[in-house]
């Protein structure tokens, strides 16, 4: 993998602030977000995600003047930390590597519904996500073809959007929607 930052990873960075008080406020805000953006989608309170918190609704605010801003931010570090998965696991197995990061994306795709619901998907931060994902996941695919464990026929987006619609349907549990995922994954993986 590539000790290049993805782009995505500069606009975490710059919005994320230095003091270790208002950082720590910061994060415990995104967390709440994304916790209550999955449990109630892009209609989440902020005055419950500030509570969550643990933090008034002025620090909210400070941090994230709009709900865009709130919703934008946590799809990027949603992003981001799925494009330092794909670092994590490069060491990995080639089949091993990219199913775990595959499972990784599944359980993002949740938080994307609920957030890109509220936000266009033309925007320079989508773009920039698109970008990241793709440069963070397409060699752990490039690698399992390489290898001989994936199908060679198809490419990277291909495989997004499969894992994409699987996740887009509703599940009696989340080990249902994992067999769903890996019955799916048995028809990328070439039988040796």
């Amino acid at each position: 993998m590539t000790a290049t930052p993805f782009p995505v990873s500069e606009i975490v960075a710059t919005r994320r602030p230095h003091r270790k008080d208002a950082a720590r406020n910061y994060d415990a805000l995104l967390a709440a977000a994304r916790e209550a953006f999955a449990e109630h989608g892009a209609e989440a309170a902020l005055e419950d995600i500030a509570r969550r918190a643990g933090v008034g609704i002025g620090t909210l605010y400070r941090n994230f003047p709009t709900r865009r801003d709130l919703f934008e931010t946590v799809y990027a570090d949603e992003v981001n930390t799925l494009c330092r998965a794909a670092g994590d696991l490069a060491d990995r197995e080639p089949w091993e590597a990219l199913t775990a990061w595959l499972d990784r994306f599944a359980g993002y795709m949740v938080t994307k519904r609920a957030v890109r619901e509220a936000l266009d998907g033309e925007s320079d931060i989508f773009q920039a996500c698109r970008d990241s994902m793709y440069a963070a996941g397409g060699p752990l695919l490039e690698r399992a073809q390489r290898a001989g464990v994936a199908r060679a026929d198809m490419g990277f987006g291909d495989l997004l959007r499969m894992v994409a619609g699987i996740t887009a349907t509703a599940y009696e549990d989340s080990a249902q929607r994992d067999r769903v995922l890996a019955i799916a994954l048995d028809g990328v993986r070439t039988v040796r």
